[in-house]
């Protein structure tokens, strides 16, 4: 009987902006996927999302994998990736969760998912959660076998440093240090992350007010927006997080703009193919009220990620750098989004640096 049972809370890591030079790290690539924890009991393996969710039902092929390579008893923390052309793709894996078996059992064949283990929790009747991390990541690596895959790792600055540059070209998202010295703990911001943030000038387009405030009076988010080669504006995300007093003043420096006239994402203006707010989606089922502004300012984000091909726009909220005024809407084109050099995701897995 193992030692743990699900729901587990994974440890979890705080952001910091500069890998260390001391010793006492270990340092691994940062997947861009779904977290997930495995349990293996006999001829049973539970698949844990973060929150504490099953997906058995949305990867039936990692369970089939896993019951070929795990030993009856294990609990795993990792991720769910998804690699296409050798390049790991996290809007094919984000189509996985979906209502229809039909269609998940297209997707597992069509996009099948792979388990990437980083933590080991627990082995036989023995658990590791109270071992440091100095402990348990090679009792990890002896559990390398044919099909499992198990995450790079090391203690040189210097290489996470390497990886951290080279490996975005394969799809990952940073580099996690764990502290040589600290046990598995549940639900706390143990370890740090390193990921990587880029910035973008961008046209505000549009707003949302604040859902705890009636209209007019405070701004939720900024609706943002980039134009692509033929001059069409696509709605690219949103910035927001602002303090309560910032989105007040928000609110009357914007209330100027605000149209009812033509404007871009409205009407006869729109064209096929443009990406445009509020829309219906596959996590929401109603359309999402905005309000439309001139496009006639320009501001400074940050973000970390792109996804949805082309065009693109970006996955998590914005943050708000500062107001651009020198540049005109006009001129934020996509071409100022970088995009990282290509990089084998096999060598990845092996923890090889070798330029591209």
């Amino acid at each position: 009987m193992l030692p743990l049972s699900p729901p587990i809370q994974p440890m979890l890591a705080r952001p910091v902006k500069k890998i260390p030079d001391e010793a006492g790290w270990l340092f691994e690539p940062k997947w861009d996927g779904f977290r997930c924890l495995v349990f293996r009991d006999g001829e049973e393996v539970t698949l844990q999302s973060r929150a504490g969710k099953p997906l058995n039902r949305y990867f039936p092929e990692v369970l089939a994998q896993l019951s070929q390579v795990l030993p009856q008893q294990v609990v795993l923390d990792g991720e769910l990736v998804v690699a296409r052309e050798g390049h790991l793709d996290f809007d094919a894996l984000t189509e996985r969760i979906h209502p229809a078996e039909s269609r998940i059992t297209l997707l597992a064949e069509q996009t099948p998912a792979t388990f990437v283990a980083f933590d080991l929790l627990a082995l036989g009747d023995e658990s590791f959660v109270d071992e440091p991390t100095s402990v348990r990541r090679p009792r990890l690596e002896k559990l390398t076998a044919e099909g499992l895959n198990i995450t790079p790792a090391t203690q040189d600055p210097a290489t996470a440093r390497e990886w951290f540059t080279l490996f975005e070209g394969a799809g990952l998202d940073g580099v996690i240090g764990k502290p040589l010295d600290e046990p598995y703990t549940p639900g706390k911001r143990v370890m740090a992350k390193y990921k990587h943030t880029r910035t973008a000038d961008c046209v505000v387009a549009g707003l949302r007010w604040h859902k705890d405030s009636e209209p007019g009076e405070s701004v939720g988010s900024l609706l943002l927006g980039l134009f692509d080669d033929n001059g069409v504006l696509h709605h690219v995300g949103v910035v927001g997080s602002f303090p309560v007093a910032r989105r007040r003043e928000l609110a009357g420096e914007l209330a100027g703009l605000i149209t009812d006239g033509e404007h871009p994402w409205l009407g006869d203006a729109t064209v096929e193919g443009q990406r445009l707010p509020g829309g219906i989606t596959r996590w929401r089922s109603t359309e999402q009220a905005w309000v439309p502004l001139r496009p006639e300012r320009v501001v400074e984000v940050a973000y970390e990620h792109t996804e949805g091909g082309h065009p693109a726009r970006f996955r998590h909220t914005a943050q708000f750098v500062r107001w651009r005024p020198d540049r005109e809407p006009a001129s934020c084109g996509y071409a100022q989004l970088d995009e990282p050099a290509r990089y084998d995701l096999d060598a990845v897995f092996k923890g090889e640096v070798r330029v591209p």
